[in-house]
């Protein structure tokens, strides 16, 4: 498996920003383990998916704007995936640029540049960074 696998153009309008009013017509995608058939649906239909000794996992994470833009202090133009969060500072991030930093080198992101952080170390294809700024990750983000 590649980062570039997830990698693809996805519509804005494709994209829910809130939550459908009415939950029921929430829309749903099945895949049915033998065959991989997908099968489209609402949540409704839901029920009638599930058998005796299924199990049901639920969600309830919470989706962070995760991708930022910028530029190396030396001018080359990246863009920043946050893969995780390692405390209220530092984040493991996918990092593309046409040429990778090293450790040291100051990142300046958003659209005005205002957001400044440093990518502190490397992990095989994650990239430590660090955040120079008063405020928590989840808040900058």
């Amino acid at each position: 498996m590649r980062v570039t696998d997830f990698s693809f153009e996805l519509p804005e309008s494709l994209i829910a920003h809130y939550p459908q009013p009415e939950r029921s017509r929430c829309r749903l995608l099945s895949l049915e383990g033998p065959t991989g058939a997908l099968t489209h649906g609402t949540f409704t239909d839901l029920l009638d998916k599930l058998n005796p000794g299924d199990l049901l996992v639920f969600n309830n994470t919470r989706v962070i704007p995760a991708r930022l833009f910028g530029r190396k202090a030396s001018g080359g133009k990246i863009e920043v995936l946050v893969e995780r969060m390692l405390d209220d500072k530092r984040i493991l991030a996918h990092i593309r640029a046409s040429k990778a930093p090293k450790p040291g080198t100051e990142l300046l992101l958003g659209d005005d540049e205002s957001i400044h952080a440093t990518m502190t170390a490397r992990h095989g294809a994650l990239f430590e960074v660090e955040f120079n700024d008063p405020r928590p990750v989840l808040d900058i983000l």
